[in-house]
């Protein structure tokens, strides 16, 4: 198999496994620091050691990871639900279309659609309050509108200042179904950090990295509830987050999204689209989630926040990922990402589930970094 040539300019690295236990020992002297010193200023400071380590040539003597005994695994069963059982999900969270007014499209695929809708309150007709409106264009099938039915139910019930769980649907006979989120005014992550990237020559200051690491902050935290509440999410990414003009990000479910993000999706040959250049290792192979794999893809979604919507592996065939990274390589360095936070993302990267950091940890870290950028503004 070929793999891109390993050049100064080369957009890949190789990391040995004693590397990732020095990054890991190098991330967690940051926790204790957080508990035992109120001084920030350690983690403001280039680390020469990582930035020695982190080399494009680095040699690979990666074994293979066989077993992850402590860890709760849940494999991606998609067996069969029909559309019956779909809307008997959302059933208690049903309301009349009557409710509903459709705006302009935000988000527009092959079948799906998200708008800006209004929903009219129940009890007191005169209000109204903003809202995003997932739903199916007339050719949708039956297996697309049950999947999006299916997929919008996985937050349901969990409450978190950075989750968006869907709050109602309407799934009235001779209509198309629809589910109701509420509104966050700048939208899909994803399509807001590549705004910002087309913006950015014009305007540097739009966005800035504390910024960025503050979202990132917030993403952890939602995806620290989760794991306490031992809810695997399986696609976490920059698009599956919403965010305001308070730069106040939440995790949504994945309903919809590959079909309005098609390239970031691919069939293995599987019959199923996975999100694969987000997928940790042990997820490509053998199918198996679980909190580890979902801080894997935190990692890849931090380096799309500090590449302002970059996609991650671009240049790798899907079908090579698996090889690829068993071989040892991953996404290099962002242009002007510090030491400190891209030895975070390689963390999530480690291959051995067992030696990721934990959700919380995540937040600790990321808390303390951007408290020592905030110091040095």
């Amino acid at each position: 198999m070929l793999y891109p040539q390993k050049t100064e300019e080369d957009f890949f690295f190789k990391l040995q496994v004693n590397v990732l236990e020095t990054i890991m020992y190098f991330v967690f002297v940051f926790q204790s620091s957080i508990s035992n010193s109120s001084s920030s200023q350690g983690l403001s400071q280039p680390s020469t050691q990582t930035t020695q380590y982190l080399r494009a040539d680095t040699p690979n003597n990666a074994t293979p990871i066989t077993s992850y005994p402590t860890l709760r695994i849940e494999k991606n069963d998609l067996k069969s639900v029909t559309l019956m059982e779909a809307k008997a999900k959302v059933k208690d969270i049903a309301i009349s279309r009557e409710r509903i007014t459709l705006k302009d499209v935000l988000q527009e695929g092959t079948f799906g659609r998200i708008f800006h809708g209004i929903l009219i309150e129940e009890k007191d007709p005169s209000k109204e309050k903003q809202i995003f409106v997932k739903t199916v264009k007339d050719q949708a099938s039956e297996i697309q509108i049950t999947m999006m039915l299916t997929e919008s139910s996985k937050l349901r019930g969990l409450h978190h200042r950075n989750l968006l769980p869907i709050t109602h649907a309407c799934i009235e006979e001779g209509e198309k179904p629809m589910v109701l989120l509420p509104y966050m005014n700048w939208g899909n992550l994803k399509l807001f950090l590549r705004q910002c990237k087309l913006v950015e020559a014009n305007n540097p200051q739009a966005i800035s990295q504390q910024d960025l690491v503050h979202m990132a902050i917030q993403i952890a935290c939602g995806m620290s509830y989760l794991a306490r509440r031992e809810v695997i999410h399986k696609d976490l990414a920059a698009r599956n987050c919403v965010i305001d003009d308070a730069l106040q990000v939440k995790i949504t479910d994945n309903a919809l999204s590959r079909d309005l993000f098609p390239m970031d999706y691919h069939c293995l040959g599987d019959n199923e689209n996975r999100p694969v250049r987000w997928m940790a290792l042990e997820s490509l192979v053998n199918n198996e989630f679980s909190g580890a794999s979902d801080v894997w893809s935190f990692g890849v979604t931090l380096w799309e926040l500090m590449t302002l919507g970059q996609t991650p592996y671009v240049d790798i065939d899907p079908f090579e990922m698996a090889a690829y990274l068993k071989d040892g390589y991953r996404i290099a360095q962002p242009i002007n990402c510090p030491d400190e936070l891209f030895a975070v993302m390689a963390c999530c990267w480690a291959l051995d589930p067992e030696e990721r950091p934990k959700f919380q940890q995540l937040v600790q870290c990321l808390t303390e970094f951007h408290a020592a950028l905030g110091a040095y503004v």
